[in-house]
């Protein structure tokens, strides 16, 4: 997952080992040498993450982050403050100020990388948010405007800890922050009653129980995919956790326990919470039949213009832009005139469920008409976009699909085509004409195949891939 990073430090050396670093685990870096211009280039860069170290003189760390989390063109960009000092009254500080994270100076690879890859995935998912926060606010007249960022109030809090006595310390020490905190009895009893009232699931590395099967799973369960999830680890266990932050995992702490900064991560992680909440509850008010389809829930073709051509604006020139999939489902008008409408409805619904089950959380899928389909994918590279679409072809294909009434069992393809842009100005309207044109050629092969635009041609060669 690429993503543009912003390393701050006022002494060169350091800078040139964080962006050697970053390089070579293809992150592209920008620099500053002091809170000033970083200022400048946050506002006019917008970096994914920004690495900032604490001891700069004239502006320190905690006075840049603060002024960031002000400005509201850079205050959801993740800080991630890079220090020698280690106190936990320190990191307390630097939370206060609006920081994600802490790297402690000499930096550990392990924890440097995990932590860029979990928070570029948090950053993606409040950008699609507050992207369809706006085109739901441009057709919708009635939205709520200067709402606040987040609702007051104690968090509902699940805690899983297997001993008594640690867990009796922990509620102890978030128990004033929580109008709930609960201690699920087993794994699987954590997993069934997590969902979106949950603001907060507190996550202990200890014990018999693998912590990180739950991330997995709570992370693999639509109600609960959005829940942040803290680990607390030692430290010898730093690779553990930087897998559990690799699995969904939202934030982490190495004991022994500091008090105030336990607390002050998890008041970041619900302000977090409510906030997405918020972004939610827009996107249910401003949800209107005039952007969705009726029969299949899926946003219309109507949305479908305004989302991609949000997206559009946003491509930087030779970078990856959009990945676009469109498919149709194969003879599909001898569905409906062999069953009836009404058993073409269901399979419609049915490819709507498999196809959406299959894509990430970030993903658009919109049905564009009739029976053909359209998956929008941000920042994806040609080879990457193939595989979502043999992978929607094969979820299709290889499980028939059995209506209840009238009983019908129905083998049912699709045809998939393939096109995403590099071309800062390519427009929605030509990005699917090049995608339908794949499309066509799909149909041509005999269908139930995927195929890639021609004009990508030079890309997917160098990428390795055949369609």
């Amino acid at each position: 997952m690429s993503a543009r990073i912003l390393v701050v430090d006022d002494i060169e050396m350091n800078v040139r080992l964080l962006e050697a670093k970053l390089s070579s685990e293809y992150f592209n870096v920008l620099t500053a040498n002091d809170g000033e211009t970083a200022l400048g280039i946050a506002r006019e860069q917008l970096p994914d993450i920004i690495l900032l170290d604490v001891m700069m003189p004239k502006l320190d760390g905690f006075e840049v982050c603060r002024r960031l989390k002000a400005d509201q063109r850079t205050a959801d960009i993740p800080v991630v403050m890079v220090t020698a000092l280690s106190e936990p009254s320190d990191r307390v500080r630097g939370l206060e100020a609006g920081a994600d994270d802490f790297l402690t100076k000499p930096v550990n690879d392990t924890a440097l990388f995990a932590r860029v890859r979990s928070l570029v995935r948090l950053r993606r998912m409040m950008d699609e948010w507050r992207h369809r926060e706006d085109i739901y606010g441009r057709f919708n007249a009635l939205m709520e405007k200067n709402q606040p960022a987040e609702v007051q109030g104690p968090a509902r809090i699940f805690l899983w800890e297997e001993s008594a006595f640690a867990a009796a310390r922990l509620t102890e020490m978030v128990g004033r922050m929580a109008s709930e905190l609960v201690r699920p009895a087993s794994p699987e009893e954590m997993v069934q009653n997590c969902d979106l009232s949950v603001d907060l699931v507190i996550l202990s590395m200890a014990g018999k129980v693998d912590a990180l099967r739950i991330v997995s799973k709570l992370r693999a369960n639509e109600a609960s995919r959005l829940v942040p999830i803290v680990l607390i680890g030692d430290p010898e266990e730093m690779p553990r956790v930087a897998k559990g932050l690799d699995l969904g995992a939202t934030d982490y702490l190495l004991r022994p326990l500091d008090r105030n900064e336990l607390i002050a991560r998890v008041r970041t992680q619900v302000r977090r919470k409510r906030l997405q909440d918020r972004l939610q509850e827009n996107y249910q008010k401003s949800l209107s039949l005039a952007l969705t389809d009726g029969l299949t829930g899926l946003y219309n073709r109507r949305y479908l213009s305004a989302h991609l051509d949000g997206l559009l604006s946003r491509v930087a020139e030779g970078a990856d832009g959009p990945g676009l999939l469109i498919f149709d489902i194969d003879w599909f008008k001898r569905v409906n005139d062999t069953h009836g409408h009404a058993v073409g409805d269901e399979v419609l619904r049915e490819v709507t469920a498999r196809v959406s089950r299959h894509v990430r959380a970030f993903d658009l899928v919109a049905r564009y008409g009739g029976e053909e389909f359209v998956v929008v994918l941000p920042e994806t590279p040609l080879n990457v976009a193939i595989t979502v679409g043999e992978r929607l072809r094969s979820v299709i294909a290889d499980r028939p699909i059995v209506i209840a009434d009238p009983p019908v069992s129905l083998q049912i393809t699709i045809s998939v085509g393939v096109a995403m842009t590099r071309d800062a100005g390519e427009t929605a309207a030509s990005l699917l004409s090049r995608a339908d044109e794949a499309l066509y050629a799909a149909k041509s092969r005999g269908r139930n195949c995927v195929v890639a635009c021609s004009s990508d041609a030079p890309a997917q060669a160098k990428a390795g891939v055949v369609a």
